[in-house]
């Protein structure tokens, strides 16, 4: 018990003093995780959008694969980031392994399904309610989807902080 109060007594002084490497730890988490979430947002929502907005073929396989991969544990993640930066890898020689930009590019593996899934599911209703209207003013698909997209905006904050939550848990 005694290790547990002293053990909290010093996390508290840490905390209360702004102790310096304590906030460089707590800074580079934040900018990781914000990273890998602006990352997966801006890959994946365009995904999403073309999702919602079109039947392709591989359709359905796209969306069963931004689905599926919204469990991908983050263990597989890291071990194929871990293989695609190592000396060996086909990105090794960027030297990239074991740094904050690694670290952004396995959580962005993690956060860009979840923003594919839940783009599409936001974008959906919306494509449904307006998307006619729009094609009939002459709309292409780069508009379509900036139109939708600021009509789903605030669903659209949500998908960046469920991209931004998923990237932050695995810190």
């Amino acid at each position: 018990m005694e290790e547990r109060t002293g053990a909290v007594a010093l996390a508290l002084s840490l905390l209360l003093s702004a102790d310096e490497e304590l906030v460089g730890i707590v800074w580079l988490s934040l900018r990781v995780s914000l990273g890998a979430a602006a990352v997966g947002f801006a890959l994946g929502v365009p995904v999403g959008a073309a999702l919602a907005m079109r039947r392709f073929p591989g359709h359905g396989a796209v969306l069963l694969a931004a689905n599926a991969l919204l469990g991908l544990p983050p263990v597989v993640a890291g071990l194929a980031v871990y293989l695609l930066l190592s000396r060996s890898g086909p990105l090794g020689p960027l030297g990239l392994l074991f740094t904050p930009t690694a670290m952004v590019i396995a959580q962005s593996v993690l956060t860009t399904p979840i923003a594919a899934a839940l783009a599409h599911r936001a974008l959906t209703p919306v494509l449904a309610e307006i998307g006619e209207a729009l094609a009939v003013d002459g709309a292409g698909p780069v508009r379509t989807a900036w139109v939708a997209g600021g009509a789903a905006a605030a669903a659209l904050v949500t998908v960046f902080l469920a991209a931004f939550g998923r990237a932050i848990a695995e810190v």
